[in-house]
């Protein structure tokens, strides 16, 4: 029935227009003027320690740090929600999860996703005229009219969610182990809890399933061949494109790469940070020689490291969370701690954003759709308010002001999942709510709340060790200006029109290109 009800979609999209196959362009509108082209790559929980440009000890990211030599370092950069799919909705929404409904992940049986009436910035570029591509992880929804085509994008590869919520044959690195494949259907070999041995990881190009299960030793190679084609494509067609990549890496399970000698390389989680870089350098150099000075590349990441899959995570860099690792618990992914929600972020754009430049503005993932649509001449929609700024003048200007309060919504280790009680407000940090994920060694730190806030000094204590002493001048100063920021935006929420994701399950919408196959089987192609 799932296959069947995606054949009448695709019927019904192409009798309206036309859906977009990689290697044949249905090309609408006029061609391009001087708009620019748009690249955004989101890594996956990588940590901001990570990045060899903002840590002296990390050494395996020569592409990227070469890129940050030739653009902006920002280095005060953070994603919109510590996971996953409310992290990448208000990427393209620039609306927190309490406007745009997604406050917490969808699985692989939801029928749902970002909700119809958010306007995503591939639909914004797309009715401006822009050819638009999606590569890599989506998570937004993949049943029916939530799939990334019917989204704004003209063309999808890719899997639907985190790649390790469905089994392989080849499951890479990942703590604790999980197992291949089942070939023949028998007893469920689902043993461990964040294990998935029902369904095969699905491999999409459009509304197509390519290959179930996929190889992920060969995916980060198909990911590349298939965002430098479509950048060679739409640079030909003559009109402006967005490129939007959703990395596998740096998420669990880490593939298998060839591991050349020497005792550091062979730690798997380096190794697949040199792949993760290599594929990004791939990309990058395709700009250079194709659009070099009409192409805007920015890159950063959805959360920060998954702490409780212990060397296969990566660095938090400085950001400890010290007053939370001493309570129990991982002040990283999943929580509002700086380890978990401030990301690397990378921009490159030459002979518009200057070189080697580090930029100490405070930003968030929520930016990029207003910076994106202003820089293509396009309008934000209608009636509904956003979250993030235009970055313009951070970016091409030399300003040094970004935000002068930001908002981390609560994404799973503490209070309820979008609720706003953690606020930035400049390098103040305050915390109605602290609770730390799961760690490495199993533990869960306790859900505590505050009230008057923990307010800690980021200018002062980057570990977030010692909390400002509630009596002192400090604190009565910032205290008034937290709670005035905190009411306004809720009040603000309240008034604005916001959306309602649907969370509902159902086990008949997992992506299944042959339930007759155990595991969902079928060949690549």
């Amino acid at each position: 029935m799932a296959g069947l009800f995606l054949k009448v979609l695709l019927v019904a999209v192409s009798s309206l227009g036309c859906l977009y196959p990689l290697m044949d362009y249905c090309f609408r509108g006029e061609t391009r003027g001087q708009k620019p082209n748009f690249v955004i790559i989101l890594a996956d929980d990588m940590g901001w320690g990570d990045l060899g440009a903002n840590w002296a000890e990390t050494k395996d990211t020569a592409n990227l740090d070469k890129m940050a030599a030739e653009g902006m370092r920002f280095v005060d950069f953070h994603a919109a929600a510590s996971t996953c799919s409310p992290s990448r909705a208000s990427l393209l929404t620039g609306r927190l999860g309490l406007r745009n409904g997604v406050t917490h992940n969808f699985a692989v049986t939801s029928v749902g996703g970002l909700p119809l009436n958010e306007t995503t910035l591939a639909e914004v570029l797309q009715r401006a005229g822009y050819v638009t591509g999606m590569i890599g992880k989506w998570h937004l929804g993949h049943h029916g009219s939530f799939h990334p085509n019917f989204r704004g994008f003209d063309y999808y590869f890719g899997i639907p969610y985190s790649h390790d919520m469905g089994c392989t044959d080849t499951p890479g690195y990942n703590y604790p182990p999980c197992p291949a494949c089942p070939r023949r259907h028998g007893p469920s070999r689902n043993l461990e809890r964040d294990c998935y041995s029902d369904v095969a990881l699905p491999l999409y190009e459009n509304l197509n399933i390519v290959e179930q299960p996929v190889n992920l030793s060969g995916l980060a190679q198909k990911y590349a061949e298939k965002a430098t084609q479509f950048l060679q494509q739409a640079s030909a067609s003559g009109r402006p494109y967005l490129l939007y990549v959703g990395l596998a890496h740096m998420h669990v399970p880490l593939s298998r790469p060839q591991l050349s000698a020497g005792p550091w390389s062979q730690r798997p989680f380096a190794a697949s940070l040199r792949e993760m870089d290599r594929l990004v350098g791939q990309i990058k150099d395709k700009v250079d020689r194709t659009a070099k000075n009409n192409t805007f590349l920015w890159f950063t990441g959805d959360n920060g490291p998954w702490a409780q899959k212990c060397e296969l995570a990566g660095s938090v860099g400085p950001f400890l969370g010290l007053w939370q690792s001493r309570q129990g618990g991982s002040p990283a992914k999943q929580t509002t701690w700086e380890a978990g929600h401030r990301v690397p972020a990378l921009a490159y754009w030459p002979g518009r954003v200057p070189a080697n430049v580090t930029s100490t503005a405070l930003l968030s993932v929520l930016d990029i759709f207003p910076t994106v649509v202003a820089l293509a001449g396009a309008s934000l929609p209608g009636g509904r308010h956003f979250d993030g700024l235009d970055a313009s003048e951070v970016l091409l200007g030399g300003a040094q002001t970004g935000h002068r309060v930001l908002f981390h919504p609560n994404s799973g280790a503490a209070g309820e999942d979008g609720a706003l009680q953690t606020v930035r407000l400049e390098q103040h940090k305050a915390f109605y709510v602290t609770g730390g994920a799961k760690a490495c060694d199993g533990s869960i730190g306790p859900e505590q709340y505050h009230e008057p806030p923990l307010i800690f000094s980021l200018e002062d204590d980057v570990a977030e060790a010692a909390p400002l002493e509630r009596g002192g001048a400090e604190y009565q100063q910032v205290l008034p200006k937290v709670r005035e920021a905190l009411t306004g935006v809720l009040q603000d929420i309240a008034g604005d029109r916001i959306s309602r994701a649907d969370y509902a399950q159902d086990p008949s919408v997992a992506p299944c290109c042959d339930p007759h196959r155990t595991a969902c089987r079928c060949q690549a192609v």
